[in-house]
């Protein structure tokens, strides 16, 4: 029965290549829907690991979380560096790194922070920044910038950089009279930190010296800026490790009721839930688009061998005459729909993984999405069940209706 419905099938190829093609490219749509957003949520997962607390200025939390970690939108407001330097010292504080964030450069966002950021930032599964070229910065005027950022700016250590004021992707305010030198470059991490550009905290107040209002009153010197007092007077925001995650729920509730200023405290895992939580009406509805995709596939099928089973009554009554019976001819139509979707899926789960293969590199250098093939997940794999399910069901309609054929019907046919 298999090699008399694998005949058939070869029979009629150009049909039924067209139909394979048809579930296949319905296939690759919803599978590849299913893993690109599984990998994108695991992408934002991954962005920072081991952060207990975000806290910045009085503000909803998922717009703490985009500023502060994935370098989007901006802030409400800033935080005193009293208030950051209070909360530091706080018992149970095991380590902070402050963020300061506005300027940039070439359209990348520049990040001032400190030494600790290098120690405590990490990623994926508690992952550490390291360092592909050169080391973390140490004066007050040099920089480390993220493996994007090298790559597109064709950048190398003892290059100077230039901060743009602003953090527009064009800017005709430079701080020119204060370049950076660029001490080190860091290893591709998927994540925002390869499009940013690191200074430290007293060089970004240093190349705000003689500016007011966004207009530069007045140049500086490298040896000027470094003679003044460059501690912050605030902040962007900045992450928190506690001795004990025990102690976040009592540290956050006694931050977001912190009295100096109003300030917001978040859990990161919280706040990525909330995020994907108001992204899941989009996921549904791509979803729903893939699944109706999958359907006119079938449909395609369906049509296909409803249309070929006038042509294929007299075959059928010479498979009667030769001793098939009724059960015969209805299992070899369902079969060929077995095989017809089982052939698609092998299909589109190829083009699926080549697809993949070959955009992977483009989407970590664009995107910053890393995309990781693999087996198919259990729930891959029930969808593939699912669509195989479909296609035998879809099947049954033209199996039904080869089955009433008779065989003087078939035998009798003449045109």
């Amino acid at each position: 029965m298999l090699s008399l419905a694998f005949k058939s099938l070869w029979a009629r190829r150009l049909t039924a290549g067209l139909t394979v093609l048809a579930i296949a490219i319905s296939v690759v749509l919803l599978v590849g829907v299913n893993k690109v957003r599984s990998e994108l949520k695991d992408s934002f997962a991954r962005t920072i690991s081991g952060t207990d607390l975000i806290v910045g200025a009085r503000s909803g939390q998922i717009n703490l979380l985009l500023y502060s970690v994935f370098r989007i939108g901006n802030p409400t407001n800033n935080i005193s560096w009293d208030a950051y330097q209070r909360i530091k010292h706080q018992k149970g504080v095991a380590w902070t790194v402050p963020l300061s964030l506005g300027d940039s450069h070439q359209g990348y966002r520049v990040l001032g922070t400190n030494e600790d950021y290098f120690r405590h930032y990490a990623y994926g599964q508690q992952q550490p920044l390291e360092f592909a070229q050169g080391r973390p910065f140490a004066g007050t005027f040099e920089a480390v910038i993220g493996a994007e950022v090298a790559r597109k700016l064709a950048y190398k250590p003892g290059d100077e950089l230039v901060i743009a004021h602003g953090a527009g992707n064009t800017s005709f305010s430079l701080h020119e009279d204060l370049p950076f030198t660029l001490v080190g470059i860091l290893a591709p991490t998927g994540t925002p930190v390869d499009r940013t550009v690191h200074i430290r905290l007293d060089g970004l107040e240093a190349i705000h010296l003689g500016w007011q209002s966004g207009r530069q009153t007045r140049t500086l010197t490298h040896e000027q800026a470094s003679a003044a007092n460059l501690e912050p007077t605030a902040i962007t925001a900045f992450l928190v490790g506690l001795e004990s995650r025990v102690l976040a729920f009592g540290l956050q509730r006694g931050i977001n009721n912190y009295r100096g200023e109003p300030l917001s405290a978040i859990l990161p895992g919280a706040a990525l839930h909330e995020l994907w939580s108001m992204m899941s009406l989009a996921e549904q509805a791509i979803a729903l688009i893939a699944l109706f995709v999958v359907v006119a596939g079938l449909l395609g099928m369906l049509t296909t061998l409803l249309a070929g089973l006038t042509a294929r009554r007299r075959e059928l009554a010479i498979l009667r005459s030769l001793g098939a019976g009724p059960k015969h001819v209805f299992g070899l139509l369902t079969l060929e729909a077995a095989l017809l979707t089982l052939l698609g899926m092998v299909l589109g789960m190829s083009l699926l993984y080549a697809a993949l293969l070959a955009a992977a590199p483009l989407m970590q250098a664009y995107y910053g999405l890393q995309l990781t093939p693999g087996l198919p997940t259990v729930q891959e794999w029930y969808l593939l069940g699912l669509v195989w399910l479909a296609g035998i069901i879809t099947g049954l309609l033209p199996a039904a209706q080869a089955f009433r054929y008779s065989l003087n019907d078939g035998m009798s046919i003449t045109q």
